[in-house]
């Protein structure tokens, strides 16, 4: 039973970056937060907030307000959310971002929370709450593994010059824990780089989160010891503050069912035998990756259903450009390739579905685990190279597929491979094959005891450091 000493409810502001793959883990939160009595005030761009009332559960006390975006000169109007820009339009929206301190400061004296969870580009934020008598919580929904190595104060340090070269990048700071993530491949620290790039005069990405980690009252990390331990207290001991574990954040399963074109065709095949593929609604493959990508699904002999995204408007004539000749006709039984957005999890639910392939976002990792689907990792950028290292090294609950280190470059046989590993039975001592990793981090997520025990730990944290003197 929840103690009841303190008859005040929390109240927080949620301020994530206008990205959907940030604003979900902020709405999935809310609605475990509001569960514990929470009051909640949500920030975001008005073209935004239909899709955020409509992810927020019904019973939650979370009331919307509307921030408006300020001009700025090449950002169209009425694009409040970076799924519908190009990189160097989103590059755009930080500057326009970093003319909202004055209207987020009306706001802030007007509601007067306890607490503001915010996101990695508001460096700006923590100086004008504390000003308000506000408390900050840095709140990451990257995983702590991606944290511990590339957003740390060590990790400038260990370079002789402001910004690092790709071989600095492919090494871990210094003081990193020891764990089976020793090195990256060359096409991962390029990619790193951009953390380091500053565009139109603005602080670049490394920059921003630094300041905002170390401006926070605390930190909240969307992740649990069990999972990354070493990486948590790492960072910890970077930043010389608290951090406050939100568990793994297990999405809830969604309402409604799932389409019926889409049920029918999953349903014409056994148990665990498809292949669904999907890489995030704002992570898009270039047209050789693609190729490769649904040769090598072809190639495994299984059925499969893949999803592709494009950064413009005319999706089918990009695919059909992509896709091999004569694919389409060769594989029309077994075989759906689709663009624009699905209902991922409930295809993920399917009993049909034995195996998913990704770019290894932690949401997408989550939901594959929880829905006892094998995981084929196919990280695109960033953060995503890391997660796949921790899920395929650390916890040994998935498989990479197998790159060329200079420029990531996979072919057919490499998608093929991995999924094999996956799916097909080999004779591995117990408790050694990825499928036995992947059961048992399964039954771990859903365990619901230890799952809501994360929040309960989290608003308890914040209840006594809402009455504390920081």
């Amino acid at each position: 039973m929840e103690s009841r000493e303190d008859s005040t409810p929390l109240h927080v502001v949620m301020f994530p970056w206008f990205a959907f793959g940030h604003i979900s883990p902020f709405i999935q939160l809310s609605n475990k937060l509001s569960s514990h009595g929470v009051r909640i005030s949500f920030f975001s761009a008005p073209g935004n907030i239909t899709r955020i009332s409509s992810s927020l559960s019904s019973a939650s006390h979370v009331q919307i307000l509307p921030l408006q975006i300020p001009p700025v000169e090449g950002l169209p109007p009425g694009l409040d959310s970076t799924a519908e820009m190009t990189p160097a339009m989103a590059e755009l929206l930080k500057r326009a971002l970093d003319q909202m301190g004055s209207q987020v400061k009306t706001l802030l004296s007007q509601l007067k929370p306890h607490f503001v969870f915010f996101d990695f580009a508001q460096q700006w934020l923590p100086p004008i709450a504390s000003q308000l008598g506000i408390k900050t919580l840095f709140f990451s929904v990257f995983s702590a593994v991606s944290s511990s190595y590339l957003t740390v104060p060590a990790r400038l340090t260990s370079a002789s010059k402001e910004s690092p070269t790709i071989d600095d990048m492919k090494k871990p700071p210094p003081g990193f824990p020891a764990t089976s993530i020793t090195s990256v491949e060359t096409y991962q620290a390029r990619s790193f780089l951009y953390i380091f790039m500053s565009f139109h005069g603005g602080s670049c990405v490394y920059d921003r989160v630094v300041a905002c980690m170390k401006g926070s009252t605390a930190i909240v990390i969307k992740t649990c010891a069990e999972m990354e331990g070493p990486y948590i207290d790492f960072v910890k001991t970077q930043y010389g503050k608290p951090v406050l574990l939100a568990g793994p954040v297990v999405p809830e399963q969604p309402s409604g069912v799932l389409e019926e074109r889409w049920a029918k065709w999953l349903g014409s095949f056994p148990a665990k035998s498809v292949v669904f593929c999907s890489f995030g609604s704002e992570t898009f493959l270039k047209d050789e990756q693609i190729r490769e990508l649904v040769l090598g699904l072809e190639l495994t002999g299984q059925p499969f259903f893949v999803v592709f995204n494009f950064p413009v408007d005319d999706e089918k004539a990009r695919l059909k450009a992509a896709l091999p000749e004569g694919f389409a006709e060769r594989v029309k039984d077994k075989g759906v390739v689709h663009t624009g957005w699905v209902q991922q999890q409930l295809i993920l639910a399917h009993d049909s579905v034995g195996c998913f392939v990704c770019h290894s976002g932690f949401s997408s990792i989550t939901e594959a685990l929880v829905n006892d689907c094998q995981l084929v990792l196919l990280p695109q950028r960033g953060d995503q190279f890391l997660n796949s290292k921790l899920v395929s090294g650390d916890m040994k609950a998935g498989v990479e597929v197998n790159r060329r280190d200079e420029d990531g470059h996979f072919g057919k046989e490499d998608v093929c491979a991995a999924i094999k590993t996956v799916t097909v039975n080999v004779n591995e001592e117990p408790g050694k094959s990825v499928g036995e990793n992947q059961r048992k981090w399964r039954e771990y997520l859903l365990d619901e005891e230890t799952q809501k025990k994360f929040v309960t730990d989290l608003v308890k944290e914040m209840k006594v450091m809402a009455n504390a003197e920081i």
